[in-house]
């Protein structure tokens, strides 16, 4: 979910600015599809990603289901996939496409000069809230994104859940014809 939002603002190098509040997801596409004008958003092909989960922290949690989460997040510390976007994917963005959901709102959503700031709230049922911020730099080929997701609302065992993420993805060529998404190994950058 996260990666198809990231890849659709990829790629807005010399596009006009992005200043929304108070928005929804389908308003927010909307404007991303009016700044990226007759031609394509960000650019169509493969695209490599790397997810690196920094810090995970759900209060609350029985120790033992605490161990077992920091085990599976080391072992899964970051994960590389491939991901192709079609000529269609680029023109026309839906609200899925940002979010996977389209029941969120955007706090604010500004986008231009190379930078991305947006802050989200999304209902995820029984009176809890997900929060998710985003903020990172761009260019057509490639970006780089810090995003952090915190539970809000009644309590109960994820009400306080912090994660915080960094994804680097950058585009690696043409798309195959046999397959949209795989599995990757992580990209060895020089950051």
């Amino acid at each position: 979910m996260l990666t198809a939002c990231i890849l659709a603002l990829g790629g807005c190098d010399n596009s006009p600015s992005i200043n929304e509040k108070n928005a929804s997801v389908e308003d927010v596409a909307a404007k991303v599809r009016e700044a990226s004008g007759s031609g394509s958003f960000v650019r169509p092909g493969k695209w490599q990603s790397n997810v690196t989960i920094e810090a995970f922290d759900v209060p609350g949690m029985p120790p033992e289901a605490v161990k077992r989460m920091k085990s599976a997040v080391a072992q899964n510390r970051q994960q590389g996939f491939t991901t192709c976007l079609t000529p269609e994917d680029v023109k026309q963005p839906k609200g899925k496409f940002f979010t996977g959901n389209e029941q969120c709102r955007y706090d604010h959503f500004t986008m231009g000069d190379g930078k991305i700031d947006a802050a989200m709230r999304c209902p995820s049922g029984e009176g809890m809230t997900q929060v998710m911020t985003m903020k990172g730099t761009y260019s057509p080929e490639e970006y780089t994104m810090r995003m952090t997701m915190k539970g809000e609302g009644v309590s109960s065992p994820v009400s306080g859940m912090n994660m915080q993420m960094r994804v680097d993805s950058k585009r690696i060529g043409e798309c195959s014809a046999t397959t949209e998404t795989e599995t990757a190994p992580p990209a060895k950058s020089g950051n």
